[in-house]
């Protein structure tokens, strides 16, 4: 999930730098929406892998 985020803002930034506004935005926003879903799931994992053994 990192590595698609981190592939979208490569994307967002390249076609920045060559002026393609839209196809930059919306790389951008899915980009960020990648990295939420991305902490989400890594923050419901580190703490649920917290857990005790069970008895």
């Amino acid at each position: 999930m990192l590595h698609y985020a981190l592939v979208f803002l490569v994307v967002a930034l390249i076609a920045g730098v060559l002026g393609f506004g839209f196809i930059a935005g919306t790389a951008a926003y899915i980009a960020k929406v990648l990295f939420v879903v991305f902490l989400v799931l890594f923050l419901i994992s580190f703490i649920g892998g917290r857990r005790g053994p069970i008895a």
